[in-house]
C-alpha cells in the first residue's frame, strides 16, 4: 500500500488570467495592494493578510494548465471576496475599487445573511465580493478566524 499525502487545507496563491497584465497590474496597485519584488514582466504579484494574488496572461495561464482558451465567460463560477470589518469600510472599499476603474456589479447593502455585502468586476470580469460579514472575527494578521 502507498501512503498518501492530504491536501492542505489552505489556499496559498490565486492567480488570475488577464489580457493586459500592465493594465490588471495598475488596477491592483490603484486599490493599495503593493507589487512584490518577486514580480517579473511575465507575472506580477501582490501579498495579501492570507495568500498570494497573481496576475498572468490568460492565455499562457490555460496554455501551462493544459486547457483551451475560451471566449471571456459571463460568469466564471467563482468570486473572491475581502472582508471588511463593518459596512462603512465596505462602501468607501467599493469608492476605492470604482476610482481604480473597477465597474459595480451589485452596490453594497444588507444581505439575507445578516451582512453587508457589494460586487465589483476587476479589468478583467473576475468578480469581487466586499463583505461585512458580522459572524467572522479577524486575526491579528487581517486573516479571518473562522471557528474550528
Amino acid at each position: 500500500m502507498t501512503a498518501t499525502t492530504p491536501v492542505p487545507a489552505r489556499l496559498s496563491v490565486v492567480t488570475l488570467g488577464v489580457s493586459d497584465l500592465d493594465r490588471s497590474a495598475r488596477f491592483y496597485e490603484a486599490l493599495g495592494w503593493h507589487r512584490s519584488a518577486a514580480s517579473s514582466p511575465d507575472v506580477v504579484w501582490f501579498r495579501t493578510a492570507d495568500s498570494v494574488l497573481g496576475l498572468y496572461p490568460h492565455e499562457e495561464l490555460a496554455a501551462e494548465a493544459g486547457v483551451p482558451s475560451v471566449g471571456e465567460p459571463a460568469f466564471r463560477g467563482v468570486t473572491l471576496a475581502v472582508n471588511l470589518e463593518s459596512p462603512a469600510l465596505v462602501d468607501s472599499a467599493l469608492e476605492t475599487a470604482v476610482a481604480a476603474g473597477a465597474v459595480v456589479v451589485r452596490p453594497p447593502g444588507a444581505t439575507g445573511w445578516g451582512g453587508y455585502s457589494g460586487y465589483f468586476e476587476d479589468p478583467d470580469g473576475h468578480l469581487w465580493e466586499l463583505a461585512h460579514n458580522p459572524f467572522f472575527a479577524f486575526a491579528e494578521d487581517g486573516s479571518l478566524d473562522l471557528p474550528r
